[in-house]
Parts: structure tokens; C-alpha cells; sequence
């Protein structure tokens, strides 16, 4: 029995010898040469975890590459996008100059015993602007007015309009008196207008042209161009809030039945008067815009005396706009007197133009003359 048992291991250890392949120990060795050298490293944490490092072959010796270091001129610099509406913001106005050029005289258009009337030009941001000056008689200095027509249907407006006779009251008190006729009135040349800031820019190129030459020989002459009040009525008195927010050369301010510094207020009248045809450009532009863009929100820049008059029959400029301007120039601690004329219209009439021409009158004479 034990040998029966001993003959079958035999028998089955030579089947399986036979069965596999037999590797020889030079084999072996070539196998093992062929392998990649390669470093076994047991991670500590989970030893079930093994990477595997090549060693590096060092036949010469290792440069570094320094790490590139951060050149602020090589970082790609965003430029801003560009305002919608530079040029017609207060601070856009407020950072420009103005005035370059002089003002010629044409031709005389009349003369009086108080003064004489002449037909002028400058030139304002490439247009040419013409107009009137009233120059008294004798030898001056005089102070400056410069006097702002509203608005008239430019198809039948003349450069001797409504206002010439404002005009006159002030030549003959002593006042020299400039009135451009703004843009897009005949003669002037017509240009770039929204929201008025172009008419805006007629008045302060005025500014400058008399600041560089009054009292140098020549048309301004005559012109006291450290004594500079403004006079507007209507659209001449919306400018003119404009005009005293970016000019600090403006001593004395009349705002006759004024249009409003808030151009929301503005336009939704005009889109009213015009029954839709005018208007809706303006109003479409986002209110922080128009906060930029209107002068109400920049009175504390004013730095003239301002004397405010307002019709009480007025049913075309609302008499609440010269009250509520009153009231906040008064609580921002501005010079300011406020007239109402209860039985007047927008332009007043008979009596009411005779008291309105005394009070403007005394009012500069305070501020221009004293």
C-alpha cells in the first residue's frame, strides 16, 4: 500500500514538472536586466498605496531656470470704455477751456444818446456765433451783461428780438451789453446742441474771449472784465443756470421766468409743449446720466449773486421751478433774492417790465458796480 501511494506523488510532481515550462537561470538574469531601474516607495499613509520614482541620470551638470518674475509692463492694461456723454456732463465742462479767438464788429445798427448798437461775431468750438453789443457813451470802464434770448421759433427770429429792449435799459444804466445769438439762429452758424450744452458753450466761449481781451484795445475796450453779470429769460435763463454752475467768472445772475437745472423736469415739458415731437431722446437717458449731465445737482458750485424773477400768470414755465431753486440756493448759503410778480405772464407787459428793469438794475448795481 505505501508503495502504491509513493509511486502516484512520484507520478503526479513529474506531470507537473512536465506540464510547466522550464526557465533557466540565464533566462532569468535577462529578464531582470530588461526591467526599468525604478525605486520602490511605500506610502506611509496606506501602504497598499506604492508610486514609482525613475532615478534621473546625472552625466552633466543641473542649471535651474530662475521663475520668471511679474513686469507690471507686461500685464495687459484695461482700457476704460468711453463716456456716452462726455461733453455734456458738469465735469466734463467744468475741465475744459473756453474762449479762444476775438470778437469783431461788423457794422453799427444804431446809435443813441446813452450808447451805441452794434452787429458782432466771435467764434465758439469751430461755429461762428454773431449778435449785438450796446457800448455806452463815454470812456468806461463798464461792466459786462451779457444778455440770453429764450426760445423763439428760429424761422422768425432776428437778431433784434424781444430782448433788445432788456438791452437797452441796461446800456443806458451804464452797463455794456452783450447778446450773442445762440446757435442755430440766424446768422450764427448751427452745431451740436443736446440737452442745450452747445448754446451753453456759446455763452462761456463769450466768458473767455472777454476775459483775454476787455480792456485791451479793440471791441471790448471799454468792457470791465472783472465786474461780469449774465441776464436770461426762459430757454436764456435754463442756460444761464449752466453757465453760473461752471463759470466762476460770473459775479451777478438774473433768471427771468427760468427754465428748470433738473433736464428731466426739462424735457418732460418740452415732450408735453410738443406733443411728442420733441423730447424723448433726452428723456431716454438713465437718470444717474441726467443727474450728471443737470446743473441742479452741482449748485453748490455757483459762486454769483443770483436774483430770481417769476411771472404769477406764467403757464409756461412752472412758477414751483424758481421757488424750489430759491429755496436750495438759500439752504446752500448762496446770495440769492427771489421775486414774484403775481399778474404777469411768461414775458411780462406794461408795468411789470418797468419794475423788473428797476429791481435788475439795482441788483447789479450792488454786485457789478459797489
Amino acid at each position: 500500500m505505501l508503495e502504491k501511494r509513493g509511486l502516484l506523488l512520484i507520478g503526479t510532481l513529474v506531470s507537473i514538472l512536465t506540464a510547466c515550462s522550464i526557465i533557466s537561470p540565464v533566462e532569468l538574469i535577462l529578464r531582470e536586466e530588461s526591467r526599468p531601474t525604478q525605486s520602490l516607495v511605500v506610502n506611509s499613509v496606506n501602504p497598499r498605496l506604492e508610486t514609482f520614482t525613475p532615478h534621473p541620470v546625472i552625466d552633466q551638470p543641473v542649471t535651474q531656470t530662475p521663475s520668471p518674475v511679474n513686469d507690471p509692463t507686461q500685464v495687459p492694461t484695461l482700457t476704460p470704455l468711453p463716456d456716452p456723454y462726455d461733453g455734456l456732463t458738469i465735469a466734463s465742462l467744468l475741465s475744459r477751456t473756453y474762449g479762444s479767438g476775438e470778437l469783431v464788429i461788423h457794422e453799427i445798427l444804431g446809435s443813441f444818446p446813452a450808447f451805441n448798437r452794434y452787429l458782432i461775431s466771435y467764434p465758439s468750438d469751430e461755429l461762428t456765433i454773431y449778435g449785438f453789443i450796446n457800448i455806452p457813451t463815454g470812456d468806461g470802464p463798464f461792466p459786462v451783461v451779457i444778455a440770453i434770448h429764450g426760445y423763439i421759433d428760429p424761422a422768425i427770429y432776428t437778431t433784434l428780438d424781444y430782448t433788445t429792449g432788456y438791452a437797452d435799459a441796461l446800456a443806458a444804466a451804464g452797463y455794456l451789453v452783450l447778446h450773442p445769438n445762440l446757435r442755430g439762429y440766424h446768422p450764427s452758424d448751427d452745431g451740436t446742441n443736446t440737452f442745450r450744452v452747445g448754446m451753453a458753450n456759446d455763452v462761456l466761449n463769450l466768458i473767455g474771449i472777454l476775459k483775454e481781451n476787455g480792456g485791451k484795445p479793440g471791441p471790448l475796450e471799454k468792457a470791465d472784465s472783472n465786474g461780469i453779470g449774465i441776464w436770461g429769460h426762459s430757454m436764456g435763463g435754463g442756460i444761464s443756470i449752466r453757465v453760473i454752475t461752471v463759470s466762476p467768472d460770473i459775479q451777478a445772475a438774473v433768471l427771468y421766468g427760468a427754465m428748470s437745472g433738473d433736464e428731466r423736469k426739462n424735457y418732460e415739458s418740452i415732450y408735453q409743449w410738443s406733443e411728442g415731437q420733441r423730447g424723448s431722446e433726452e428723456l431716454a437717458v438713465p437718470d444717474e446720466d441726467l443727474a450728471r449731465i443737470s446743473p441742479a445737482y452741482f449748485l453748490d458750485q455757483i459762486q454769483a449773486a443770483v436774483s430770481i424773477h417769476h411771472g404769477g400768470n406764467d403757464t409756461t414755465v412752472p412758477i414751483e421751478w424758481s421757488m424750489e431753486l430759491c429755496d436750495t440756493l438759500e439752504d446752500e448759503g448762496k446770495t440769492v433774492e427771489c421775486w414774484i410778480y403775481p399778474d404777469q405772464p411768461h414775458t411780462f407787459v406794461g408795468s411789470g417790465i418797468q419794475l423788473f428793469n428797476q429791481r435788475v438794475i439795482e441788483f447789479y448795481n450792488r454786485h457789478l458796480k459797489d
